[in-house]
């Protein structure tokens, strides 16, 4: 993927254009992505949804440019930025997965996403024991350069963010900057905005639900170098932020625990499936310092001096800065009637994969082998659906039928 230069930077009606468009219904970061591909731009993008979106059978709902004003002069009032993919202040870790949001909103200091991290998760309800690990991993991890990440939940989360307040810690939402959950945490968050940042993906004022933490948990396996798990029972939280990591291509590392304690059952599963055992941080820094010398400077080098902020070029190509500068792949202009047809006539691309699909989620790339059409005609015809609320995208690249 190329990328715009380091100095280059949306101008304000760029980003008002990337967070109108993300705010607007059914847009998740991979049609984001898919959208700007296909026009050329947010603007264009917008200017298309209705149609896209009556293609697909469904009216879809635009953010209107009221709520994005207000929204937007909100975080200036709270010192939020809105840094977007592509930006010099966008994390580099994060902008290689997959489902990259294509705008975070951040309070804090913005050089702590420059800076290499490691992440630490565990238990809400966590023992003596593992919070003290937390303690020694956290103040480990700090001391020798790293930003530590977590989820700013109870226990392991609270532990790692208090532990590493002094070199630097991130916090990731599952909701709003004006929704800190739990809200017994709003104290801390503001101390880890001091010489680390809160980060989200998620509106000013939205109030976390049981759904939006995956995703949180996603974004902080996909900042992180690695992911250390302290303790989690299985089919814990924890556990999907390990699967996040693993998917994503970072390092996984478990501590173990008693097999008598429920709280080590998923860090010993791990390991038992491959994870790193971390026993210490002398084993978390053997299994990331190859990772960092790939390219990476110390947090603190990074504290010493902050940089004046990046000039803004108002006119940069958007489609260079998200999508590595490919053309558009085919037009987004599909039906999707099944009206009779002349003989041999192909069945529409959206017919064809609304057949397939199911309720049962499949790899959108068997999908499209199965579909037996053009890639990029069978892609731009599942963006319509997706916008049209028909088809819903899971984790791992997987996709199933709506209604």
């Amino acid at each position: 993927m190329s990328l715009a230069p380091a100095a280059t930077r949306l101008s304000p009606a760029q980003r008002f254009d990337w967070l109108r468009l993300i705010r607007s219904e059914n847009i998740g970061p991979r049609t984001f992505r898919a959208l700007l591909n296909q026009c050329g731009g947010a603007a264009a993008a917008l200017e298309a949804l209705p149609a896209l979106a009556r293609k697909g059978g469904r009216p879809i709902a635009i953010a209107g440019r009221d709520e994005i004003e207000r929204e937007m002069a909100t975080a200036e009032r709270l010192g939020v930025a809105f840094v977007a993919m592509g930006e010099a202040d966008y994390p580099v870790a994060l902008r290689a997965i997959p489902d990259a949001p294509p705008l975070i909103a951040v309070r804090g200091r913005l050089e702590a996403l420059r800076a290499p991290m490691a992440a630490i998760v565990g238990s809400r309800n966590a023992s003596a024991v593992g919070l003290a690990m937390t303690e020694r991993l956290a103040r480990g991890l700090g001391q020798a350069g790293y930003v530590v990440v977590s989820g700013l939940a109870r226990g392991v989360d609270a532990r790692a963010h208090a532990t590493s307040l002094d070199t630097g810690t991130i916090a990731v939402l599952a909701g709003g900057h004006r929704r800190i959950y739990p809200s017994e945490h709003e104290a801390l968050a503001e101390r880890i905005c001091e010489r680390g940042a809160l980060v989200s993906e998620m509106p000013l004022d939205w109030e976390a639900r049981g759904r939006d933490f995956p995703r949180r948990n996603r974004i902080v396996s996909g900042l992180s170098l690695g992911v250390v798990i302290v303790e989690a029972a299985r089919k814990s939280g924890s556990l999907i932020t390990a699967r996040f990591a693993a998917e994503q291509g970072r390092e996984v590392l478990a501590v173990p625990g008693s097999p008598l304690d429920p709280r080590a059952e998923g860090p010993n599963d791990l390991i038992a499936d491959g994870a790193t055992m971390c026993r210490s941080v002398d084993d978390a820094l053997r299994a990331l310092e190859p990772l960092r010398e790939r390219g990476g400077a110390r947090a603190d080098d990074l504290f010493a001096e902050s940089p004046a902020p990046a000039a803004t070029t108002p006119l940069w190509d958007e489609l260079d800065a998200v999508v590595g500068g490919a053309p558009p792949e085919a037009s987004l202009d599909f039906e999707f009637d099944d009206a009779p047809r002349r003989p041999f006539e192909p069945r529409p691309a959206g017919v064809v994969l609304l057949e397939l699909l199911g309720p049962a989620p499949i790899a959108v790339d068997e999908l499209l082998r199965l579909a037996d059409l053009p890639a990029a005609q069978a892609r731009a015809a599942l963006v319509e659906l997706e916008l049209a609320g028909r088809v819903l995208r899971h984790d791992g690249g997987l996709v199933s039928r709506l209604g």
